[in-house]
């Protein structure tokens, strides 16, 4: 008799909060090395804006060729959605600047954040998703998608009790953001086996000289 395949274990879903959280600090992460003298900047162009939301699951891969076709023959347009993601993210970077320290943002920050995120909403409908609904980007200028996908979790995480465990990465030459998920907020690095190593090493020298 031959012997039962075993049954499949099936990947526990994320949830979506943990998504929006992951994406979100992906995004303000796009400009990396805040710190140092020569930052590094991903979003290069439009081309990159889109390889990025692909790779944060923002977008498929049929979307992403869609919207480069578009973007070839609409460069000038291109550019201001780079730049609208760009403005997007220093207003996230500012505002987590603040609440990372347990301060209020700045009353400007919150006015031009607003009004980036509530320009959005216009472009998205209501759609059937299994028992649920879901909202989905129907917006007319479709090179903007990316936008509206990251601008949704943004507002969400903005919104979040979650939020008050942002905080960025204690490496002198890093900065990054990361979501602290220790029971006591204790976590100081974005990443332990890069940042905080390398932190450890340098505290050893410094203890030798």
């Amino acid at each position: 008799m031959a012997a039962m395949a075993a049954p499949r274990s099936r990947a526990p879903a994320v949830a979506p909060e943990d998504l929006d959280t992951e994406r979100v600090l992906s995004f303000a992460n796009t400009l990396s090395a805040r710190p140092t003298p020569s930052p590094v900047e991903r979003l290069v162009s439009y081309d990159a804006f889109l390889a990025w939301a692909r790779e944060a699951g923002l977008l498929k891969a049929d979307d992403v060729e869609r919207l480069a076709a578009r973007a070839r023959r609409r460069a000038a347009d291109g550019v201001r959605v780079v730049e609208r993601a760009r403005e997007l993210r220093e207003l996230l970077h500012e505002t987590f600047t603040a609440t990372s320290t347990g301060r209020a943002p700045k009353i400007a920050t919150l006015s031009a954040l607003s009004a980036q995120l509530s320009a959005w909403y216009p472009h998205g409908r209501l759609v059937s998703a299994g028992e649920s609904l879901q909202w989905a980007y129907d917006g007319e200028d479709d090179l903007e998608q990316p936008l509206w996908e990251i601008s949704r979790a943004v507002s969400r995480l903005l919104t979040s009790p979650r939020l008050s465990r942002v905080h960025a990465c204690a490496a002198e030459d890093c900065a990054w953001w990361f979501y602290d998920d220790t029971k006591n907020g204790s976590r100081r690095w974005c990443d332990m086996k890069i940042c905080g190593n390398r932190d450890k090493v340098r505290r050893y020298r410094e203890r030798q000289r």
